[in-house]
């Protein structure tokens, strides 16, 4: 006994210094988590977002197919991954599954052409419950098409490509080869191709217009794991895969990038539905986003 009348701590001083110092780091790190998942996503003047589907895990990809069905993947690897399609009335069913990493969809020759991030897969249309078999790539992930043929690109550490595939002759080419993390491809109306190419670290990656002459000019820098491309008649849509504060962006017609949204958590697909109105869909967080732009009335 000691002169207070109490026993000595039987934990010594530095280890409760230590055991004090591993509680904060743990705390730390859970308000760190907390604070990336309900940072608020903001939205430029002029526009607005509301949550159009939730509690989707692994969300990735969207397409729409004519009778006006949405359809979406589950983005996990070996053979996990799965399609899923919400009919008009509302009603949500899983239509494919055994799939490896669904990470590119696209409304296609009357039906789906899907990709397969998960290592070497093949690229396939599909319709009614039928597959047919497109082209075979690795790690193939963003598709495009003109209408007539279909672009597709390979995220690889190193010597990933962008391909054609003609959908008459059936002739696939190489468009370009030795890409260093290409995810995202989209053509515009006017023949322009584009794709992403995410850089090493945040603010280090890019889009480029594809050339025939090997040339592939940088069109956008600066960008932070940018995933997905479209095009349409407001101008080029990038979205940003990064898991926190990532951003939806628009380069217009006249060359001026616009932030239209802020905050997201691995935003990937952007799915037009109409002039200034799309869905994203926004992975880290398992929900689809519709995106408006505001009219006057809407104020």
């Amino acid at each position: 006994m000691v002169g207070n009348g109490l026993p000595p701590s039987s934990t010594p001083a530095w280890r409760r210094w230590l055991l004090l110092a591993a509680s904060a780091a743990l705390l730390g790190g859970m308000l760190f988590l907390a604070w990336q998942r309900f940072y608020p996503v903001t939205a430029a003047a002029g526009w607005a977002y509301r949550v159009h589907l939730d509690d989707l895990p692994q969300v990735s990809a969207l397409a729409t197919d004519p009778d006006g069905s949405l359809y979406w993947t589950r983005e996990l690897g070996n053979g996990r991954g799965s399609l899923f399609r919400r009919s008009p009335d509302g009603r949500v069913s899983e239509v494919l599954a055994g799939l490896s990493k669904p990470d590119g969809l696209l409304s296609y020759r009357g039906g789906l052409a899907l990709s397969q991030e998960g290592g070497e897969q093949r690229v396939f249309w599909w319709r009614d419950g039928q597959s047919e078999t497109l082209m075979t790539g690795r790690n193939v992930e963003g598709l495009a098409s003109d209408g007539h043929a279909l672009y597709a690109i390979e995220d690889l550490p190193a010597e990933g490509r962008l391909l054609r595939l003609d959908a008459v002759s059936g002739t696939l080419s190489v468009l370009r080869g030795g890409l260093r993390e290409a995810e995202g491809v989209a053509i515009c109306g006017n023949g322009d191709l584009f794709y992403t190419l995410k850089g090493k670290g945040s603010g280090k990656g890019s889009v480029r217009r594809w050339s025939a002459d090997g040339s592939d000019p940088l069109l956008v820098a600066d960008l932070d794991a940018p995933g997905f491309l479209m095009c349409d008649e407001e101008g080029l849509w990038i979205s940003e895969d990064a898991t926190h504060r990532a951003r939806l962006l628009l380069l217009d017609r006249s060359g001026q990038l616009h932030v239209i949204l802020s905050g997201l958590r691995s935003a990937q697909t952007i799915l037009a539905l109409a002039p200034g109105r799309l869905l994203l869909a926004e992975q880290g967080r398992g929900r689809v986003l519709l995106v408006e732009r505001q009219t006057e009335s809407g104020r």
